[in-house]
C-alpha cells in the first residue's frame, strides 16, 4: 500500500522558517520525482518545488530563494525547508511523488500569521 505522511506544518510568525518532511512507503521511492504543492483556500494547486531521482531541484520564481527541497532515498523521506514565511505562504502543503505512477499525501496544514 503506497503512503505519503507529510509532517512539521503548523503556526508560524512571518519571517519565521518550516521544515516540512514527508515519508513515503510502499513503492520505489528512490524512483521517483518527488514534488511540494501547496493549495490555498479559493486558489489552485500549485508547486512549490521538485526534486528529481538524480537530485536535481526545481523552484518557481515565487518561493525561489525562501525554500530548499531535500530527499533521503535511504529513509525514503524529501523535505521542504522554509525560511521567510510570508502571509501569503498560508496553505495546505502536499507531497507529490510521480513516476510510472502518481501518489499524494493528506497535507499538512502551514498557517503564517502575527
Amino acid at each position: 500500500q503506497v503512503q505519503l505522511v507529510e509532517s512539521g506544518g503548523g503556526l508560524v510568525q512571518p519571517g519565521g522558517s518550516l521544515r516540512l518532511s514527508c515519508a513515503g512507503s510502499g513503492f520505489t521511492f528512490s524512483n521517483y520525482v518527488m514534488n511540494w504543492y501547496r493549495q490555498a483556500p479559493g486558489k489552485s494547486r500549485e508547486l512549490v518545488a521538485g526534486i528529481t531521482a538524480g537530485g536535481i531541484t526545481n523552484y518557481p520564481d515565487s518561493v525561489k530563494g525562501r525554500v530548499t527541497i531535500s530527499r533521503d532515498n535511504a529513509k525514503s523521506t524529501v523535505y521542504l525547508e522554509m525560511n521567510n514565511l510570508k502571509p501569503e505562504d498560508t496553505a495546505v502543503y502536499y507531497c507529490n511523488a510521480r513516476w510510472i505512477a502518481n501518489h499524494w499525501g493528506q497535507g499538512t496544514q502551514v498557517t503564517v500569521s502575527s
